[in-house]
């Protein structure tokens, strides 16, 4: 591979990719600790099941919806303030306060007015944080130009992101265990809500503040304005940008891969907790105490702290894609080591494998939000125009199906293997056929997405080439 060096003016200062790291922790943030709350809706609350399912779903349709028009209407702003930066401030702010407000609940309350508060907020909520999710993400693809520095700013984002999953575990303990904090979970998840919501809108705000924006060329300043007068217009670009996005041959092999890999994880994330309890510790939460959330927030330091740096040194050496597939051989090392690393004997062997199967997630995302930002490039080189937005929406559109469908599957894979929620001590049958399950899953799952990515064509050389010939056209982009 030719070595191609980082010009000085592409290479994006720490100060920055701190800031981006920020917005990264709150992305974040906001979804691991709503894994724990959401518990506490029904155990708490006292919501019925069936309603706190339909609170999950109903509102996260409303939030797939408007993804690829946040993506749009990002695209096509022309602000003195930029495309992102004003939805990015903005949304901080309203999501933050929404989240404050969406877990004032009270289990008093009828469960008619609960159920339609929390339903009511949390539209709110998960539209407000797709108006600043969008277009951050859509502001990291654009930051620099340059191959191998986009990846080391995604590195720097997905190491401040693994941070919200270190934190949150914790909130089981804070939260549930009546001696440290709170008498009652619900007053505990009342007042974390709003530390959670406090902290978010502050880190929100820094990408706001101090990243810096794509200058377009003046020539680009002449593209669509969004204003009702030209509404029959931005709805007939707003379908050709889907249709451009989703006939982009390299971006759906990304999407592809990370439905698979994030699918398979997502899967059987819940099944580690379920065999620590009942495999490991007999059924007994007073036994197995801390070591589930220890589990987590291994997983995600070693992530952090050891996966992102050395993928991130890897892509610059073997290129994105090989990295790539390299990663998720060893992931899947990792997996098969599970089934001999979780021994009742010696639970500390259960940290042995999490190294290795961090390099699924960790390389999956480090690798592909930079993979993605190339094929903005080419997108802009075919089609004439930059579309982060839209490429952005689409993308986490896809990872958020992928996580709607493995909740779904996750329930229907713990019924097939015989678990018994009701019981507090598994058959050995149902453990044996767990643990399979926990470790066969995401292979077959990263199996595919490497063979998915083997014909990946934007190589380092190839996405100089698109860089070369964008800047023949239309010149150099300032920020």
């Amino acid at each position: 591979m030719t070595p191609y060096k980082t010009a000085p003016e592409d290479k994006v200062p720490f100060g920055q990719k701190a800031a981006y790291g920020a917005g990264q922790l709150t992305i974040n943030l906001y979804p691991a600790a709503l894994g724990v709350f959401m518990f506490y809706l029904i155990y708490g609350f006292k919501m019925d099941p069936v309603l706190a399912g339909l609170l999950s779903a109903l509102p996260k349709f409303f939030d797939a919806l408007i993804d690829p028009i946040m993506g749009y209407v990002s695209d096509n702003t022309r602000s003195r303030w930029g495309r992102r930066k004003p939805y990015i401030l903005i949304g901080s702010i309203i999501t933050g306060i929404a989240f404050m407000i969406l877990w004032q609940l009270y289990p008093e309350n009828s469960q008619t007015y609960n159920f339609f508060y929390f339903l009511s907020l949390s539209i709110i909520f998960f539209i407000s944080f797709t108006v600043y999710s969008t277009p951050f993400i859509g502001l990291g693809y654009e930051m620099t130009s340059d191959y191998n520095e986009r990846t080391r700013l995604m590195a720097t984002g997905q190491f401040f992101g693994q941070m919200a999953w270190m934190i949150a575990p914790w909130f089981w303990i804070l939260i549930g265990n009546s001696d440290l904090f709170f008498e009652e979970s619900t007053t505990g998840v009342r007042v974390l809500s709003i530390w959670v919501g406090g902290a978010s809108i502050i880190l929100g705000a820094l990408p706001a503040l101090f990243c810096k924006e794509m200058k377009l060329p003046e020539e680009a300043e002449g593209e669509s304005k969004l204003d009702m007068k030209n509404l029959a217009e931005n709805l007939k670009e707003f379908w050709a940008a889907i249709v451009q996005t989703l006939t982009c041959k390299p971006f759906l092999k990304l999407c592809g891969a990370t439905f698979l890999i994030f699918n398979g994880f997502q899967t059987i994330a819940q099944f580690s907790y379920f065999i620590i309890l009942y495999y490991l510790f007999d059924g007994s939460i007073s036994a197995a105490g801390t070591w589930p959330p220890w589990f987590s927030t291994v997983n995600a330091a070693a992530t952090a702290f050891l996966i992102i740096p050395i993928v991130t040194k890897l892509s610059t050496k073997v290129g994105k894609k090989n990295a790539f597939i390299i990663s998720t051989l060893l992931s899947i090392v990792g997996y098969v080591l599970k089934w001999w690393c979780f021994d009742p004997a010696n639970p500390w062997l259960m940290f042995i494998p999490l190294p290795l199967i961090s390099f699924g997630i960790g390389g999956l995302f480090t690798l592909m939000m930079s993979m993605t930002a190339d094929v903005c490039d080419l997108d802009e080189l075919e089609n004439g125009s930059r579309r982060e937005g839209m490429f952005g929406a689409v993308y986490w559109l896809m990872v958020k199906m992928g996580t709607a469908l493995a909740f779904l599957v996750s329930g229907v894979v713990l019924k097939m293997v015989g678990f018994d929620q009701n019981v507090e001590i598994q058959t050995s049958e149902a453990l044996v056929n767990l643990r399979l399950a926990d470790i066969i899953i995401p292979i077959v799952f990263a199996l595919i997405a490497i063979w998915l990515m083997m014909k990946y064509s934007i190589s380092e050389k190839r996405a100089h080439e698109i860089r070369e010939a964008l800047i023949e056209r239309r010149g150099k982009v300032k920020r």
